[in-house]
């Protein structure tokens, strides 16, 4: 059996091996590696896909969120809402544009932001809210998006984790998860659904002036060469990398389904179980499982993740702490047992191996593994 990884790229990269090394070649035979052909042309193509207006590339998906905030005009001690329970990137660049992050809990079971702790949370100096796409579905984008117009928010989803998900609206329309709200932001971190080979990351809108904008402040602030109108940053997806995401972007819908796949057989091996909760699927939102995540109930989790790396199958904890308790982000605001859903995630929540890899038989060594250590571990 082959090894067994979190994310395996290597076989990956294996099965578009000739597409992606021709990809890469053309740009070095060009040496166009600085927003090159190649950027533009990826950058296309993905406005294709997305259905949305502008696609601005930029270095890495964090970038992507401060570049979203930058280009807001917003001041310090603005507030802005997102979730507690999400990688740290998304408060961090709260913080480092000198806003006030403000915290709220998820849903206890799709993990995504909770709708009425957002809509306490909104005061007359909220501005933006960050909604997190996590693990691979959408947020309640159509009741959020109601309570941007009643109280003119801005929303930047950080869709990192969920590009290529669809969200249902109530009337019909679908739309692709970062092109509903103001912004929408993605990593192309290589674990991700659309990963390169580096650091990357985008940002997508329908506004053309934010999207002038923005394509300014990842540029140093330039519009005309050395004439720097804004404040800006340097954060630019090299050539290399576009060329590998163009090549990817063509599987990315198969590659979706094989991940939604690998996870029905997960769901149906523990289906019933009683001390694993499977992911749970939101009403208006299609999964691209980005993580598959499941809650134990009475389980020893640490007996659990010593078992599976004794049998050689990587485990992960997203996330272990909440963001309230991180110690760069502790708040007199905010304190153990303030956001009890987020805090019992963080304890009880385990991420299984999810990629487009996955065999027959990697699958049944991993359930039927797991399935032991979930024995061992019973409390």
């Amino acid at each position: 059996m082959r090894k067994i990884q979190m994310v395996d790229l290597q076989k990956q990269y294996q099965e578009i091996k000739q597409e992606v090394d021709s990809s890469i070649q053309e740009v070095i035979n060009n040496c166009t590696f600085i927003n090159g052909p190649t950027v533009k042309q990826f950058q296309a193509n993905l406005e294709k896909y997305l259905e949305v207006k502008h696609v601005i590339p930029c270095g890495n998906g964090t970038d992507s969120l401060q570049v979203a905030l930058m280009a807001l005009d917003l001041q310090p001690g603005d507030e802005v809402i997102t979730t507690t329970f999400t990688f740290i990137a998304t408060a961090e660049v709260i913080a480092l544009l000198k806003l006030t992050p403000v915290l709220v809990d998820v849903y206890p079971d799709t993990f995504n932001i909770d709708m009425d702790a957002v809509e306490k949370a909104i005061t007359d100096k909220t501005k933006a809210v960050i909604p997190v796409h996590l693990f691979g579905q959408c947020v309640d984008m159509e009741r959020l998006m109601n309570l941007a117009k009643k109280h003119n928010l801005y929303i930047i989803e950080d869709a990192c984790q969920a590009i290529g998900a669809d969200y249902h609206f109530s009337n019909g329309e679908i739309k692709k998860a970062g092109t509903i709200g103001t912004i929408g932001c993605t990593s192309f971190f290589p674990s991700k659904n659309l990963g390169c080979y580096g650091d990357g990351g985008a940002a997508f809108t329908n506004d053309d002036d934010l999207a002038k904008k923005l394509r300014g402040i990842v540029n140093h602030g330039m519009f005309v060469r050395y004439y720097h109108d804004i404040v800006g940053v340097n954060s630019r997806l090299d050539s290399i990398q576009a060329a590998v995401l163009d090549v990817k972007l063509k599987h990315l819908d198969a590659y979706n389904q094989r991940r939604n796949e690998a996870a029905a057989f997960y769901n149906q091996t523990f289906a019933n179980h009683e001390n694993i909760i499977t992911p749970v699927l939101g009403k208006q939102t299609t999964h691209v499982f980005h993580q598959y995540t499941l809650i134990l109930k009475n389980i020893d989790r640490a007996k659990v993740v010593a078992y599976m790396q004794e049998k050689e199958i990587p485990v992960m904890i997203y996330y272990p702490v909440p963001m309230h308790l991180q110690k760069a982000y502790q708040d007199p605001r905010y304190k153990t047992g303030d956001f009890p859903v987020s805090e019992y995630l963080s304890q009880h929540v385990i991420s299984l191996p999810m990629h487009t890899e996955l065999d027959p038989e990697q699958l049944n060594y991993i359930t039927s593994n797991f399935l032991k250590a979930i024995e061992l571990a019973k409390k």
